[in-house]
């Protein structure tokens, strides 16, 4: 196993112009050996309604790594963040490595350590905090007509999409508010219903030391749930 150490001036000079952990950073696709395949999910779900900072999330992560078309059972995979470095766990059961963390830290690098096979400091830096700001958490809503949602973040992510009951993933653009349509939420004939909303938010990174497909991707999710009225049906 390779260990890299960085000479005390550098990480003195590192910290006092801030980290490449913040969020800012940017997206780097690292190094490696070009001999493995990745795929990398990391994925922030709220442990709070609506939560609105990092703390009031936990962020799962599940890799897979692959050689020649089999699956890599050995050696060190880390993902690295301002809340710290977590060693990923290889679950047999499921051929793949996870872990998790709390909060959400918005930058994560991924490292994988084999020996001579590897792949170092792929970053991802992931979408911004989002949250619902209509409707809110357990608000009664008309079904027979459409639906205005909003959420708050800074800038735009790459990759969004929303979900109810209804409506699977559908990919949308991230522009802080989306028209839910009519049908577009499940009703319960004469009775209220419940509803989740769910809006995800991602982003990707394909590294460059590992072979082709591979892919890191950040994904922050938040969801509330509300009440769908009575249509008199």
């Amino acid at each position: 196993m390779r260990v890299h150490f960085l000479p005390a001036a550098l990480v003195a000079a590192l910290a006092a112009c801030g980290s490449d952990l913040d969020p800012g950073s940017g997206d780097d696709p690292g190094t490696g050996s070009q001999t493995l395949f990745v795929d990398a999910d990391i994925e922030a779900s709220p442990v709070v309604t609506n939560a609105s900072s990092g703390v009031g999330f936990q962020t799962s992560f599940d890799v897979r790594v692959r050689k020649n078309d089999v699956d890599v059972t050995q050696g060190v995979v880390t993902i690295t963040s301002n809340g710290g470095e977590t060693t990923l766990i290889f679950d047999a059961a499921e051929a793949r490595w996870r872990g998790t963390q709390a909060s959400y830290h918005e930058v994560y690098v991924l490292s994988v350590d084999g020996g001579d096979d590897h792949v170092d400091g792929v970053r991802v830096d992931g979408p911004a905090l989002h949250h619902f700001t209509a409707p809110l958490p357990g608000a009664v809503v008309d079904p027979t007509v459409p639906l205005m949602v909003r959420w708050d973040r800074d800038e735009a992510a790459a990759i969004t999409s929303f979900d109810t009951d209804e409506i699977n993933e559908l990919e949308i653009a991230d522009t802080g508010s989306y028209l839910v349509p009519v049908g577009g939420l499940k009703t319960n004939g004469g009775e209220t219903s419940e509803e989740r909303l769910r809006l995800d938010r991602s982003s990707r990174v394909s590294p460059a030391g590992a072979i082709a497909g591979s892919s890191v991707r950040v994904r922050i999710r938040n969801e509330i749930d509300i009440l769908v009225a009575a249509t008199g049906g």
